[in-house]
């Protein structure tokens, strides 16, 4: 060893020394056993295997287990429990250059007396699930909801309701 410690230029102590260290595991790993069984507890337990790296974290500081947040991310990292990850894509409700129908009350919102006129309108609301689509159909003289329909998809049965009386 020690010609080739002299080509290389250092001591013949100092191989050894970190030939040493290579069977003898670091302080940083050793400290990372424990939390490490923790993290997969709160992730599968509480967490249900949806919390991410913060939550985790979050929850372990809420339990008394004082441990640094990098060092939760970088376990899960290596542990690979990941959380869910929602897309923060918006859909698409309208589909561009498609026939829409003219405009029938030509922009007067106004009615007489109930049941005379009525007004559409969908919308989509983001949920732990997707997306959910919501149509209402609403009375101009009264502005109330005279109409409903809930669906997880943006078919043409969203339209479809019946009034009820």
């Amino acid at each position: 060893m020690e010609p080739i410690c002299a080509v290389l230029e250092f001591a013949p102590p100092m191989y050894w020394a970190a030939k040493k260290r290579e069977s003898d595991p670091s302080a940083r790993v050793v400290r990372g056993e424990e939390p490490r069984k923790e993290i997969l507890i709160v992730w599968k337990g509480a967490g249900r295997g949806l919390y991410g790296a913060r939550k985790v974290w979050g929850q372990l500081n809420r339990q008394g287990v004082t441990v640094a947040r990098c060092t939760v991310e970088r376990l899960m990292r290596e542990l690979s429990p990941c959380g869910a990850v929602w897309s923060r894509r918006r859909p698409r409700t309208t589909v561009p250059g498609a026939d829409r129908p003219g405009d029938l009350l030509e922009r007067d919102f106004t009615a007489e007396r109930p049941g005379l006129r009525w007004v559409a309108d969908i919308t989509h609301v983001a949920t732990a699930c997707g997306w959910v689509y919501t149509a209402f159909v609403q009375d101009l003289c009264s502005r109330w909801i005279v109409g409903r329909q809930v669906a997880d998809h943006l078919g043409t049965d969203l339209g479809a309701w019946r009034r009820r009386r």
